[in-house]
């Protein structure tokens, strides 16, 4: 299956090939859709066959690796049938959001210092938690650091590395609770220029700037040393 996703997020929709049906879903030979995965919530959207629209109401990662991605349709939806092609068009306003909200938390992580114990991204709000002590942060400060940022409109962009490079530089990693995907012999790498750089396969904004506004809405202790920091789109 062809991740179309994975090298153009901007990319709204595609052409494509059903080449299986069954219980979990629909799955095609290439996609624009995100599996959820990584505290990024699976894509929602269209399936156009024909005249015809079958509504996707989630988007999940299948047994076969990485690059097998099944589109769950709604309940009683009527299929499609192997071979049939088909328009995938994505619910871009919702997966939009998630690209700012995702790329908004990589500037939390590059502002907060510390291990990151969890996270989730939704299209209203988004959370990471962090192995930090609780007098350490502040939340007016976080969010001023953060906007700043987003201010400074930086390049973002991604590159891969081989398995053998992740192994020897494992300070890239700074999720203790997700591994970075490693056995199909590269990982990818978001940079936001001279900011953050980590191992991360979701989806992005181009530059900072494209975030808007964000602000640290609260801090909940959730631990002895496990602080969730929670931020929302100003917008």
């Amino acid at each position: 299956m062809d991740a179309l996703f994975r090298d153009d997020a901007y990319a709204r929709s595609c052409t494509a090939t059903v080449t299986a049906v069954d219980e979990r879903g629909i799955r095609l030979d290439r996609t624009v859709f995100y599996p959820t995965g990584g505290g990024q919530p699976g894509d929602t959207g269209v399936l156009r066959v024909g005249g015809a629209e079958i509504r996707i109401r989630d988007t999940m990662k299948g047994d076969g690796g990485p690059d097998d991605v099944i589109h769950v349709p709604e309940e009683d939806a009527a299929l499609p049938a192997p071979g049939a092609e088909v328009e995938a068009v994505l619910d871009w306003e919702r997966r939009h959001r998630h690209m700012r909200m995702h790329t908004a938390l990589h500037l939390l992580c590059a502002v907060v210092p510390g291990s990151v114990t969890g996270g989730q991204i939704g299209a209203d709000k988004s959370r990471l938690d962090f192995n930090v002590p609780a007098e350490s942060l502040d939340k007016d400060a976080i969010t001023a650091a953060i906007n700043a940022l987003i201010a400074a409109n930086t390049s973002i962009g991604t590159r891969w590395i081989t398995d053998d490079e992740m192994a020897a530089s494992p300070d890239l990693v700074r999720t203790m609770s997700v591994k970075p995907p490693t056995g199909s012999g590269r990982v990818r790498l978001l940079d936001v220029e001279g900011v953050d750089l980590q191992p991360c396969g979701g989806t992005h904004v181009a530059r900072t700037g494209e975030i808007g506004g964000i602000e640290v809405t609260k801090i909940e202790n959730k631990g002895k040393q496990n602080r969730r920091v929670v931020i929302a789109l100003k917008d």
